[in-house]
């Protein structure tokens, strides 16, 4: 099985762009922010409720408590949340004008129902191919966080437990090496 491209910095940049003219520009950047900067899978950011994220007085939690049952290893696991997350979350939330309902979607499609999973890979698909991206997908912001923690030196059992992996084997698999990488690796020595 193919795996999904881990977009470069150039391309990271298109993709910005395009979720920048587009007509849900705050609720798209969000849910990109969450699977490059936060490792979450498509199924894991549609189930997010609006109390998952953000607490009664609008301040955006720490950390993001994902259910047992929203997540493919049907284990709980926290996400935590950096300032890239923190400032698309604070964006997002001001976007909303709305009172805070900690039991509402956090994300709704155009038609104000709560994301799928399949509507918001339909999302990230049509989003990529905007900005001209080939080969990537909805799991392409979750490779891009995994390879850009391992390569920066990020222990691997750190990694494994922040993508909720039961399995090294598994993590590896993610971590995207270039013809770059392996030249900077050497320059090292």
């Amino acid at each position: 099985m193919k795996q999904a491209k881990v977009i470069s910095e150039t391309e990271m940049k298109r993709l910005l762009n395009v979720i920048s003219a587009s007509r849900y520009a705050e609720r798209n950047r969000f849910i990109v922010s969450l699977s490059f900067f936060g490792g979450l899978r498509v199924g894991e950011i549609s189930t997010l409720l609006v109390g998952d994220l953000f607490d009664a007085n609008g301040g955006v939690k720490d950390q993001i408590r994902l259910k047992a049952q929203n997540t493919k290893a049907n284990e709980a696991r926290a996400v935590f949340v950096n300032n890239k997350l923190r400032k698309e979350a604070e964006i997002y939330l001001q976007s909303l004008n709305q009172p805070i309902m900690p039991e509402n979607p956090l994300f709704l499609t155009q038609k104000r129902k709560a994301f799928t999973a399949n509507t918001m890979c339909q999302l990230f698909t049509e989003l990529y191919s905007k900005a001209g991206i080939d080969g990537a997908s909805s799991h392409s912001g979750r490779r891009w966080f995994i390879t850009r923690m391992a390569h920066s030196g990020i222990s691997a059992k750190v990694i494994m437990t922040l993508a909720g992996h039961k399995h090294l084997s598994t993590t590896q698999r993610y971590i995207d090496v270039n013809d770059e990488m392996l030249k900077q690796a050497v320059e090292i020595l």
